[in-house]
């Protein structure tokens, strides 16, 4: 399936740097537990990394990292770190030699890549005992203690705002096997992130239901917006709430 790239402008890529919570180091500790045992990471790659949050969580593992996204706007958000540079490329052609790293990450990206070329290539540049480890942080559009959020994002955000259509957020067990990798393992955690109600709105216009209505011209960002300020306002009943997020991590090793 071929997917249109919704971060390619300007305004999207903002809104993407300026709303996204940094989650990351959550997902960090699981990768460090599973694929740290013997010390850190050389050569670390994060693909689809977008405006960089993910890869800059990986300092706490590997010692050279890169950060590689198909967007120029993505990329120019992404904050400038020593350890760290940004490339721009595709998922299904990494500009790397045969062999040459340790570890790529994928954070809620894969669901936008040609999946079995870029598995190919993922097992072309890793070495034999490399991992690669592909994870989601999904909204689950609840509201902690509100149950009428849940309702809302259901009868009202997605029927305004359906989700653009997307492959798989993991490989197949087939795929995985065919190029090489075993020793697969998933872990799953929930947590929290408090936003308030200004930060939810600008987050939730982060999301690609909104930017694909935006893209198609059946919304802008600014009524959009304000949509979104007046339709969720009367939900919070204080400065801040907490909504609930789902992250699921999965682990495929090279093994030859």
């Amino acid at each position: 399936m071929q997917n249109r790239n919704y971060f390619a402008s300007p305004a999207a890529a903002a809104r993407y740097a300026a709303g996204r919570p940094f989650f990351h180091p959550l997902a960090i500790k699981k990768i460090r537990e599973v694929c740290c045992q013997s010390g850190r990471i050389d050569r670390a790659l994060d693909v689809g990394c977008g405006t960089g949050q993910s890869t800059l969580a990986l300092q706490e593992v590997a010692d050279e990292i890169v950060g590689m996204d198909s967007s120029a706007e993505m990329l120019s958000r992404a904050a400038v770190h020593p350890q760290i540079r940004h490339i721009e490329g595709q998922a299904e052609r990494i500009p790397f030699a045969d062999r040459s790293l340790g570890l790529i990450t994928v954070a809620g990206a894969f669901h936008w890549f040609d999946q079995r070329q870029f598995m190919h290539e993922a097992k072309r540049v890793l070495r034999p005992g490399g991992w690669l480890v592909i994870y989601n942080d999904r909204f689950t559009g609840r509201m902690n203690r509100n149950d009428d959020y849940a309702k809302w994002n259901r009868e009202h955000y997605l029927v305004r705002y359906p989700t653009p259509p997307r492959n798989n957020p993991f490989p197949t067990c087939k795929d995985a096997s065919a190029n090489g990798f075993g020793a697969t393992r998933t872990e799953h955690f929930m947590h929290e992130i408090q936003f308030s109600l200004e930060q939810l709105v600008s987050y939730l216009t982060t999301q690609t239901n909104v930017i694909a209505a935006v893209m198609e011209g059946m919304d802008d960002y600014s009524s959009a917006g304000r949509w979104l300020l007046n339709s969720i306002r009367p939900l919070f009943s204080g400065a801040t709430e907490s909504f609930i997020f789902s992250c699921q991590l999965e682990f495929l090793k090279k093994i030859n």
